[in-house]
């Protein structure tokens, strides 16, 4: 594991963020101070069993503990706030959390939904807030996202001033505060060292459509539906959420709020004016009997398809006195996140099987916007900010590797630009960025849970076995010290239902191993042998490997 070696420098890497679409933490550290800039997860794909969350390893940031200064957060997003109870369990001594108002309340409802008992103290910063924390001074840029109270976040140090975007679109029209083009434009004419944006739609052409498109649509669509509405969305878009209520209110509709996370987003952002609603508005589940079905929309979580989200249980029959009636319209008001695309399809189908009309983003429905820029709004940040050297983050390597390709098309030097992985590392000194040969430790931690005790890849590769090719259970039970079998039996779950196979299987050991002239073997030596046999076996009649579990027991 390094440790600082930058004499009176400064650098910079990512711990999250980049080569994937989540887990977002990025660090700035100079010779006594480490700044830590959001701390995100990322959801589990499929492949991931039981994972409930991906976060990154915090071993570097254990170990330097003494220097941090501060967490600083972006905005109120899960992939930039959702780990930052794990944070807290790894290192207790975190000093303090900056975060805007909304994140702030966002993360305080977080830590007491884990039940972290550690203190932990979060102040609220806005957009002409200054902190000097250690060795470096800090501003903040007010940019549009998909949730109110994001920022792009400035750090001036003695090498040079460095800049992350945070997520943003430039949203010329947006359904909250502008985006504050001209402090970007004056930071720009200032000077910039080093730029990290955000590379998330660097491979679309043209403009992100304002969120203001998307009020229209849903309008559309609540116009043009006669039977009960169910929307989903992503529980932490506020500003959509938001959307679909005013639309609920103008059309006459009640909503019911279901799903923990959305209930819980939608409660804080009432208190803090972020929606707005009358509670003679919303209905619980029990209320819905006293309404039309033209007189309902459903506002839920599940729209990646989640298992466990609202929509899935729903589409399954699984959700308490909700159930698909035939005529229902079903909107997913969001875009796949990679990797979900398999699991949103499933649901659709499962939908459209009990008689309800989906409704996804596309051409004909523009029901959702992204919250971040297309090719035009990276040229335009670029070309304000003028960098002389530029990181692009959040995003997938081919996005990352896009974003390089446009900040090539505007000048920037190709030896300018660096395209990392996690845990490299940049260095910053007298105005001037280079790369290092060390690494920062940055491997994915797997959380089943609740606690910062992660699970190995190891499990999880045994649990992809388990999901691909089952368990088969060896049971040996022997007597006079080992030298006499009395039973041998396969137990199987998940594995082919063929008792032939079996059969054999079991005939081959007790033939080859327990039979003539048997001497008893060591019961260590006797699983190994045993088990390679029975895996041999099943993948010579199955083409399959099952998990083989081996228990020997003597009376």
């Amino acid at each position: 594991m390094m440790g600082f070696s930058g004499k009176d420098g400064v650098l910079i890497y990512a711990i999250g963020g980049l080569g994937e679409v989540g887990k977002n933490m990025y660090c700035i550290e100079s010779a006594k101070d480490i700044l830590i800039i959001d701390c995100g997860v990322k959801f589990p794909t499929d492949d991931l069993l039981g994972i409930d969350y991906v976060i990154s390893d915090y071993s570097y940031l254990k170990q330097n503990s003494h220097k941090i200064r501060a967490l600083l957060i972006t905005h109120g997003h899960e992939d930039h706030i959702g780990a930052i109870p794990f944070l807290v369990q790894a290192i207790p001594s975190l000093p303090i959390v900056y975060a805007p108002k909304l994140a702030a309340a966002l993360m305080i409802s977080k830590l007491a939904n884990f039940r972290v008992k550690q203190p932990i103290t979060i102040k609220e910063y806005h957009a002409d807030s200054v902190l000097h924390l250690g060795d470096f001074k800090v501003s903040f840029i007010r940019v549009t996202h998909s949730i109110p109270d994001s920022y792009g976040i400035v750090v001036d140090t003695s090498e040079g001033r460095i800049i992350t975007t945070g997520d943003f679109k430039v949203d010329l029209t947006p359904v909250g505060p502008d985006f504050e083009i001209t402090k970007m434009a004056t930071l720009g004419s200032e000077g910039v060292d080093l730029l990290l944006s955000d590379s998330t739609n660097a491979e679309i052409e043209g403009y992100t459509p304002s969120e203001r498109n998307v009020a229209s649509s849903i309008e559309d669509v609540f116009s043009n539906t006669k039977g009960r509405l169910i929307i989903s969305t992503f529980s932490s878009n506020v500003s959509r959420i938001q959307q679909i209520i005013t639309a609920c209110i103008r059309f006459n509709r009640k909503v019911l709020i279901l799903g923990s996370s959305m209930e819980k987003v939608v409660d804080i952002a009432r208190k803090y004016g972020y929606i707005n609603i009358s509670d003679l508005n919303v209905i619980k589940v029990d209320d819905m009997k006293l309404y039309k079905q033209e007189q309902i929309c459903i506002l839920c979580t599940g729209s990646q398809g989640e298992a466990m989200a609202v929509l899935s249980r729903i589409a399954r029959n699984d959700f308490k006195n909700v159930t698909i009636h035939a005529g229902d319209t079903v909107v997913f008001s969001s875009s796949p996140i990679p990797g979900n695309g398999n699991s949103i399809n499933k649901i659709i189908n499962l939908l459209a099987r009990q008689g309800a009309n989906v409704i996804t983003n596309s051409v004909l429905n523009n029901v959702h916007s992204s919250g971040h820029p297309s090719k035009q709004e990276l040229r335009l940040v670029l070309t304000l900010l003028k960098p002389a050297y530029f990181m692009p983050v959040h995003g997938e390597y081919r996005m990352l590797s896009q974003h390089r390709d446009i900040a090539e098309s505007l000048s920037i030097p190709k030896d300018h630009i660096f395209v990392v992985e996690n845990g490299r590392v940049l260095f910053l000194k007298d105005h001037k960025v280079s790369l290092k040969d060390e690494r920062i430790p940055c491997e994915d931690v797997y959380i089943d849970g609740k606690s910062i005790m992660g699970i190995s890849k190891q499990i999880i590769q045994e649990r992809q076995i388990l999901n691909d090719n089952g368990v088969v259970i060896l049971a040996v039970l022997l007597q006079n010290k080992g030298q006499e079998l009395v039973r041998l039996h396969l137990h199987k779950r998940g594995f082919v239902q063929d008792e032939s196979i079996f059969n054999k299987a079991t005939n081959l050991l007790i033939s080859k191993y327990f039979k003539n002239n048997y001497n008893a073997i060591a019961p260590q030596d006797l699983k190994t042998i045993l088990v390679k046999e029975l895996d041999v076996f099943f993948f010579r009649n199955t083409k399959r490997h099952p998990m083989i579990i081996p228990f020997i027991l003597e009376l």
